[in-house]
């Protein structure tokens, strides 16, 4: 069959990247096409994702001179890594045609077999803080199902929760990432089940095929995603004890003020051989936590400072290394700590069959 698949896959970030390639593969490992539908929201596409994001920021937004001044520090490095990750889409995705808001898809939708909506944190607000139903597939009549699915957040206010009813009571079966969300759903009294996050789906053999050579040998790693100074310095002091290098990773250039030697937006497979090569890793983001369990790589995790950390607990849950949260600061003995993967792998073997059966179930019932 084909399955036309809507996801987060154009944000600049390597989890959006990775998860929409996993579930591409994966739908071809069970014998299906699989075609990404390439939506990008006009005010989400590189060259004005940065000038949305400011409309959130009051302290930024409310004065003129404030505002350019964010934009030049801001935009030029987001068009420079949009091209980048875009690059890389082009050439790891089988792409739909291009879409650029609701109505164009409503107006022409893939033509497919089944509709899904992929992983990762689709069914949250949008850049410009409002929902979007094209993630909740509004825009066919067809066969509707959700695999890894996320609302990327706990809390719901009635208006929200009725939004979210409309829509999902309309697909034949949803299975989503977080136990948070397995909670959500239940209240609202749709069921559902709980499976890994596409990128688990392949395990560290395949993954390891993607994998390109990297110069450092030995090294601590900062993956960081949110606006926290604490990680940096947490990161520093690590490496400082072991006597290795800081390497940190990011496709947001103003983290070169940050601690670490900076290296900015590396290629796909040069980010999965530094966290995999990790002596240990420091991150606060949820695949980076993913891959580091898959890859088997001594982690710290550092919460996010926001809202979104459920999603991080959640997979720590399941593989039982909760332990691996750094709750003290000075506690640089955690990053010291070996970790038992015994379990972790045991139960992300179990869950990967598990997760697959429940993705042919959907596709196939």
């Amino acid at each position: 069959m084909k399955v036309s698949v809507i996801t987060r896959h154009a944000i600049a970030n390597y989890g959006s990247l990775l998860q929409a390639f996993a579930t591409q593969k994966v739908l071809e490992s069970l014998g299906h096409e699989c075609e990404i539908v390439d939506y990008i929201r006009e005010d989400e596409s590189y060259k004005q994702h940065e000038k949305t994001l400011l409309k959130q920021k009051k302290e930024w937004n409310n004065n003129p001179i404030k505002k350019a001044l964010y934009l030049l520090m801001r935009q030029p490095e987001s068009v420079k890594s949009g091209k980048r990750f875009e690059k890389e889409r082009n050439e790891l995705l089988a792409l739909s045609d291009r879409y650029t808001s609701p109505e164009s898809l409503k107006n022409n939708p893939p033509k497919a077999d089944i509709y899904m909506t992929g992983s990762d944190q689709v069914w949250g607000p949008v850049a410009n803080g409002t929902y979007d139903d094209s993630y909740l597939l509004s825009f066919t009549d067809g066969k509707k199902i959700a695999y890894a699915a996320s609302f990327g957040h706990t809390e719901m206010t009635e208006e929200i929760e009725n939004y979210y009813k409309k829509w999902l009571t309309k697909y034949s079966s949803i299975a989503v990432r977080e136990d948070s969300a397995v909670s959500i759903l239940k209240d609202m009294g749709i069921n559902t089940s709980q499976v890994l996050d596409p990128t688990l789906l392949l395990d560290k053999e395949a993954w390891k095929e993607y994998l390109l050579p990297i110069k450092k040998k030995k090294y601590i790693l900062a993956y960081q995603l949110h606006n926290d100074k604490k990680l940096g310095e947490y990161a520093k002091k690590v490496a400082k004890e072991k006597g290795l290098p800081l390497i940190r990773i990011s496709p947001s250039f103003h983290q070169i003020t940050r601690e670490g030697k900076f290296i900015w937006c590396p290629k796909l497979g040069e980010f999965l051989s530094y966290v995999a090569n990790a002596e240990c890793m420091i991150t606060d983001s949820f695949h980076g936590t993913a891959f580091a369990i898959n890859f088997n790589t001594p982690f710290v995790e550092v919460l996010p400072n926001n809202k979104t950390g459920t999603r991080n607990m959640s997979i720590l849950n399941l593989t039982k290394l909760t332990d691996r949260v750094l709750k003290d600061f000075n506690d640089t003995d955690l990053a010291n700590k070996e970790i038992d993967f015994t379990y972790a792998n045991s139960v992300v073997e179990e869950q990967r069959q598990h997760s697959i059966n429940v993705l042919k179930g959907m596709l196939e019932n």
